[in-house]
């Protein structure tokens, strides 16, 4: 999915924060409590976690709050999701999801009457100076994630084969040459096959050749590896919500076993 392309980028935001308001309206408060595969995050925490983001990027003020536990944290961008979180820790479920469908609308009122400047001009972003389109998409991508980490661990699966999942799915996969060439250090003029069966399907090919990774549209050379799973499995590997461990039965690795089993090793690429 073109990441420029960014009113199909509003698109996949809009349906995303939609569905997910949908599914937290029917939460109790023992679900809202419960830990998901977001370290130290429990349901509440990930929906917290949007509410901060989206009120900082729309310069809408953030909590003075300072958590105390930070031993997730990795990063000082991870320190300020945390405060965010831990200061909508104690509140009910149902006023964590007023809060969310107020800056949802507000965010929502100011992309629309954006003009088309604001979306192609650059800006900084976790991947560098960039269009702030590229920006939404990552935005989108990180809504959607949590949207996930919440349907797993309520067991309320949705949304899987949406447009906002194909973006996704879209973004993880340009790290594959990275995983492949940098990381599991698949030998030169090898080629690696990565496919991804549903709900959002593709047909991944990986070539090294002078020792850069890169993604071909086709190869008559036959591949070394061929790893296959599913969109969800791939999206709870790359997110590093699971160990490819704790996956391994549902990750089918045919020809060179021990490349294939270091790429799914590898594929965790969230910061």
């Amino acid at each position: 999915m073109n990441d420029l392309d960014y009113k199909l980028t509003l698109r996949c935001l809009f349906e995303t924060w939609q569905s997910t308001q949908e599914l937290c309206e029917t939460l109790t408060e023992n679900e809202w409590k419960t830990a998901t595969a977001c370290p130290g995050w429990s349901v509440q925490d990930n929906l917290s976690h949007i509410i901060g983001t989206e009120k900082a990027l729309g310069g809408l003020g953030g909590t003075e709050h300072k958590a105390t536990d930070l031993q997730h944290v990795k990063n000082p961008i991870g320190e300020m999701n945390e405060h965010e979180v831990d200061a909508r820790r104690n509140l009910p479920g149902a006023q964590v999801l007023k809060e969310f469908k107020e800056i949802v609308a507000l965010r929502k009122s100011f992309f629309d009457s954006a003009p088309e400047s604001y979306f192609t001009n650059e800006s900084m972003t976790p991947i560098g100076n960039a269009p702030m389109a590229v920006f939404l998409s990552i935005r989108a991508m990180d809504s959607w994630v949590h949207e996930q980490d919440i349907r797993r661990a309520i067991n309320k699966p949705g949304t899987q084969g949406s447009l906002c999942a194909e973006l996704s799915v879209d973004r993880l996969c340009r790290t594959l040459p990275m995983v492949v060439g940098k990381r599991a250090k698949a030998p030169e003029g090898s080629v690696s096959a990565v496919k991804i069966t549903g709900p959002v399907q593709r047909n991944i090919v990986i070539a090294v050749k002078d020792g850069r990774a890169a993604v071909l549209e086709a190869s008559d050379i036959a591949p070394i590896v061929e790893i296959e799973f599913d969109s969800n499995v791939f999206i709870e590997l790359a997110t590093g919500r699971a160990t490819s461990d704790q996956l391994r039965e549902k990750i089918k690795i045919v020809g060179d076993v021990a490349l294939g089993e270091r790429v799914v090793d590898a594929l965790n690429m969230m910061i």
